[in-house]
């Protein structure tokens, strides 16, 4: 069961890309990605509701008065995340800031791993989850400075890289803090999927509502989706695989391989995106040094999960 994860951890890492060119056409259609974020976890939402319903698991709601406040809230990440990502591209630059959130999701997913936090299983400071870690870290490390470009700023400012680093940190606390609320509804991780997505939804909306309220540009206009390619609505659903997958496969495998496969698959699935434009984002050369931190991903990932 525990090798089914591996190829499921790499493809639900794979759809993040597919998520992020879904995501810009819907945020260039709409106007705001904040609105665009917002649908896009509506549509995740409804879509784990529906197969929730037709699992016959939907009764495992009934079960959410009894479950611990904390449990609930994992879906909060997600909106920290996009946040941030929305705050730091200016900033840092989309590589390196992807760069620093790899980096903060795989130091969370060892601390998981390492003492058992969260309901995680502890495995203790492993020495080849270390050393596949700080191979991982390599290889983000030559994906960022391999990308060249704009990009490759000068990151001085502490406080955005902190930043960076936490917004990275809290996608595998979320997978750990499903998994509990998984537990909670007695195995049911479509309605666990539901949950999260919804309250992410709420927290997305109450961010977006703030920075209308706080803004004198322009108001979201839905009826720019109608210029929207099809594969634009496919956001919500990259999502709802992704959230799905991870915490599923952590306590079956481990925070930091979860995390890992799920990385790689990420970057693996962005190289194409980069060389050959999909999804009408921009089009550029994968550098030798980059394809080079790829393969350290995918070493470094088996170093965690075999050694």
């Amino acid at each position: 069961m525990e090798t089914l994860f591996v190829p499921l951890a790499l493809f639900a890492g794979g759809l993040l890309a597919v998520q992020a060119g879904a995501n810009a056409q819907l945020s260039k259609a709409v106007g705001s990605p904040f609105a665009a974020t917002t649908l896009q976890l509506a549509i995740g939402t409804g879509l784990l509701l529906l197969v929730t319903l037709l699992t016959g698991t939907i009764a495992a709601l009934g079960a959410i008065p009894a479950v611990k406040w904390w449990h609930l809230v994992g879906g909060t990440a997600s909106a920290v995340y996009v946040v941030s990502t929305i705050v730091l591209f200016p900033r840092l630059g989309a590589v390196v800031s992807v760069g620093l959130f790899i980096a903060g999701q795989m130091l969370a997913s060892l601390t998981l791993d390492s003492f058992g936090l969260l309901g995680v299983p502890p495995t203790g400071l492993r020495v080849g989850a270390a050393v596949g870690t700080l191979v991982v870290l390599l290889g983000v490390a030559m994906v960022v400075f391999g990308q060249g470009g704009k990009d490759n700023v000068k990151v001085d400012r502490l406080g955005w890289i902190a930043l960076a680093l936490m917004a990275g940190a809290v996608l595998p606390v979320q997978g750990a803090v499903n998994a509990l609320l998984r537990h909670d509804l007695g195995g049911a991780p479509f309605a666990v999927g539901a949950i999260s997505f919804l309250v992410a939804t709420l927290a997305m909306a109450a961010v977006m509502l703030l920075v209308l309220a706080g803004q004198k540009t322009s108001r979201p206009n839905i009826t720019g989706v109608q210029t929207m390619p099809w594969w634009g609505w496919l956001g919500g659903l990259a999502g709802a695989t992704y959230v799905t997958t991870v915490f599923t496969a952590i306590p079956a495998i481990g925070a930091a391989a979860a995390v890992g496969l799920t990385v790689a698959g990420q970057q693996v699935a962005s190289v194409f995106v980069d060389r050959y434009g999909w999804f009408r984002l921009p089009q550029r050369s994968v550098s030798g040094l980059r394809l080079g931190g790829v393969v350290l991903l995918l070493a470094g990932v088996a170093v965690i999960k075999l050694v």
